[in-house]
């Protein structure tokens, strides 16, 4: 039996530039990981076979794990099975990614339970079959993804290391479900003027981050669904540097300088009743 955990992400900036000739959307956002994740187990069997602990989520192959299962089987002629199991713990339809991320885990997980030893760039074309945001999660921990969002670049800091968000971060999900396609139709693609994302994340200056890091989706999906901006103003009034919307919503996310400020902002989204998680 074989086990690894599922990170979620959030998004830092998101800029919708055009519709493309093939119906999906040209983007450009940095993607980076953060601490709050399901947890996938693989066991050797004669069949796929799913389960999961949330009763609500399908283990059929409408579910995004079995799907990669099945297209990680066929590309490589795999005959034997496997039993899958998840552990749900990172809200779904949030912008946070956890279906996709899921997904990447499973391929490395039957990749290695089956021992195929499959290229990076195997896995990532079958991973992006599935997702748009899938391929990142087999690498990390931030990039710049531009493309439909599959085409990944590396965050690096400043000394050349792997860029890590030096911020206590909280993320609170109201109890709303927004639906990639109907989000899309809210936003209005703009390619020209757009700041480089990537530097500015690099910046570490949160009034930069105020000012020039935008997610598209926020305006518009705050005006059509209040409580993502309840759960917006909740951050801002408590203290937080830098506040945005992740992927599509409806997550918000609050970057925080100081760990107390951070605690006491987890504290206050508890005591409303949303879902929260703190990295420190």
């Amino acid at each position: 039996m074989l086990e690894r955990a599922a990170p979620a992400k959030i998004n830092l900036g998101l800029h919708v530039l055009r519709k493309r000739d093939d119906g999906y959307h040209a983007i450009e956002t940095v993607m980076h990981r953060i601490g709050w994740a399901d947890r996938i187990t693989v066991a050797p069997a004669d069949a796929l076979t799913m389960t999961c602990s949330d009763p609500e989520l399908p283990t059929d192959a409408n579910n995004l794990c079995l799907q990669a299962a099945q297209r990680l089987q066929a590309a490589f002629g795999v005959e034997r099975g496997a039993r899958l199991h998840l552990d749900k713990h990172v809200p779904y339809g949030a912008g946070l990614g956890s279906g996709s991320s899921d997904a990447a885990t499973t391929l490395q997980l039957l990749d290695a339970l089956w021992g195929l030893d499959a290229s990076p760039e195997a896995l990532h074309a079958i991973a992006a079959q599935i997702g748009s945001d899938a391929p990142f999660f087999l690498d990390g921990p931030a990039a710049l993804a531009t493309g439909r969002g599959d085409e990944l670049t590396p965050l690096q800091d400043a000394a050349g290391a792997p860029y890590a968000m030096p911020f206590a971060l909280v993320v609170v999900v109201p109890d709303v479900h927004i639906a990639t396609p109907e989000a899309y139709g809210l936003v209005r693609p703009r390619a020209g003027g757009r700041p480089d994302l990537a530097e500015v994340v690099r910046s570490n200056d949160l009034a930069r981050w105020r000012a020039e890091l935008a997610n598209d989706f926020e305006a518009p999906i705050a005006e059509a669904y209040p409580a993502v901006g309840a759960v917006r103003e909740l951050l801002d009034e408590a203290g937080a540097g830098y506040v945005a919307l992740s992927g599509s919503g409806s997550a918000v996310y609050g970057v925080f300088e100081q760990a107390r400020a951070a605690r006491a902002a987890e504290e206050a989204a508890q005591a409303a009743g949303y879902r929260v998680h703190r990295d420190a």
